[in-house]
């Protein structure tokens, strides 16, 4: 009986399918690995997201209705960045009901100074301020949010006043 030099070779083509099989599979798997950390990543920044939008709602009344304030808050954040107003310390900032702040509020002075004067961030001049909502739920992936809100001292509204008082344009 003879033997033949190529006994063996299906076993070695065999171990190299298997083998590139193998590295396929490793590869899929790693891109699947990482396209589940991306959607992770994207939905806690939704999440965060939609957490500084429900602090700003949930304040937004507040500072709005306490413009007496505003300028004592802007005060204590420029000395001490991040210091939330004290007329928000009834405000809850847990929105999941963990027993965790969700959210941090601040207020910030827009540029409402006049040339030649200088920005002055401590004094509100023209009735205007940002309200800024930051989410401190995700620490990876902190999200803020601000609005520019505008304290209204009412008044009459007089039907023959520019714009009317429904929108109607002046239409007496």
């Amino acid at each position: 009986m003879t033997r033949h030099s190529e006994r063996g070779s299906a076993i070695l083509v065999t171990l190299i399918i298997v083998v590139a099989l193998l590295g396929g599979g490793a590869l899929l798997l790693g891109m699947q690995l990482k396209a589940t950390k991306s959607t992770d990543i994207a939905r806690s920044g939704m999440t965060a997201m939609y957490c500084a939008e429900a602090g700003l709602t949930a304040a937004r009344l507040i500072v709005a209705n306490n413009y007496a304030g505003w300028n004592v808050a802007l005060a204590a954040n420029i000395s001490v960045p991040g210091t939330e107003p004290a007329f928000l310390t009834a405000l809850s900032r847990d929105i999941d009901g963990d027993g965790n702040n969700d959210f941090t509020i601040v207020l910030r002075d827009n540029d409402d100074e006049q040339a030649p004067l200088a920005n002055d961030l401590n004094v509100d001049n023209d009735l205007q301020i940002w309200i800024v909502s930051t989410c401190t739920k995700f620490t990876d992936n902190r999200k803020q949010v601000s609005e520019l809100v505008r304290f209204n001292v009412g008044g009459t509204c007089y039907q023959s006043q520019l714009g009317g008082c429904g929108g109607n344009g002046n239409a007496n």
